[in-house]
């Protein structure tokens, strides 16, 4: 007995495209995540640039400025980016507390803007300095390296600030060994100021000035937390002698672990008027 031809069943067509375009969608999902990976979510969009020399010298000249300013503007052009603010800073790359690069930081999270440099060494050569920077929330592409992620910057900073550490060793131990063979070195070496007192002299009156100033904003930070009080004693009428002996009997000193006096609370008070 022959069996009955089985039935071909009818594609169920709704249900099949509906499939593909939820494949689709996954695809494109995915995709647009790598894309965004891949060129930064906001590296077509808004971005502030951060150009960094080590010299006064440097500045002036616009040498190594140029270099870092055609980067840009070909990161700009390849891109697309608008350039919403830019940030030249004059300042060694060992230091953290940079004006500029604060004011370029505060602008890019304003604005929901990113950060550019030309170079990862301009940026910072300290890996404590750069966990801070990946920590502000601030998105940031170095035109170097722009399709790495923040672990590969992280690790990239971390040689950078060995291979700093490296030449000022080297360099410290080259000048110890000419001391030790009795070279002069800088100011001290013979004929090194000869014609030239007139700028010795004015380099040391700079310094001397530069030196009070760093002791006063020293001693207005060391009494910044008493000198509301003392204010306060000096208005009800008390002399420096009794402000003296009321910081004294409170366990107060001075920063050099002294007892307070008459003289040392008039000189708070100068400072602080």
């Amino acid at each position: 007995m022959k069996k009955p031809p089985s039935r071909i069943q009818k594609p169920n067509v709704t249900e099949s495209l509906t499939n593909i375009g939820d494949s689709v969608t996954v695809v494109a999902e995915q995709l647009n995540r790598l894309l965004n990976d891949y060129f930064g979510e906001s590296a077509v969009q808004k971005i502030v640039t951060y150009f960094r020399v080590s010299t006064a010298k440097q500045g002036q000249s616009g040498l190594g400025l140029d270099g870092q300013q055609a980067a840009a503007d070909a990161f700009v052009a390849r891109r697309g980016c608008q350039v919403i603010g830019s940030y030249t800073e004059v300042e060694s790359g060992k230091r953290a507390d940079r004006p500029q690069l604060a004011k370029a930081l505060a602008h890019a999270k304003r604005s929901k803007a990113t950060l550019v440099v030309a170079k990862l060494d301009r940026l910072a050569r300290n890996v404590h300095f750069m966990s801070s920077l990946m920590e502000s929330a601030v998105d940031f592409i170095a035109i170097d390296l722009e399709h790495a992620n923040r672990l590969t910057i992280h690790i990239l900073s971390a040689v950078a600030e060995g291979e700093t550490k490296a030449i000022s060793d080297r360099t410290k131990v080259a000048l110890q060994a000419a001391k030790a063979k009795g070279m002069k070195l800088g100011s001290a070496r013979p004929g090194h100021w000869d014609g030239r007192e007139d700028a010795r002299l004015a380099g040391a009156i700079k310094a001397s000035a530069a030196a009070a100033k760093v002791h006063r904003q020293a001693a207005d930070e060391a009494y910044s937390d008493l000198i509301p009080t003392i204010k306060e004693l000096r208005d009800t009428g008390k002399s420096l002698r009794q402000i003296a002996d009321v910081l004294n009997g409170e366990g107060h000193t001075t920063r050099t672990g002294k007892q307070w006096n008459a003289v040392q609370v008039s000189r708070v008070l100068e400072r602080a008027n």
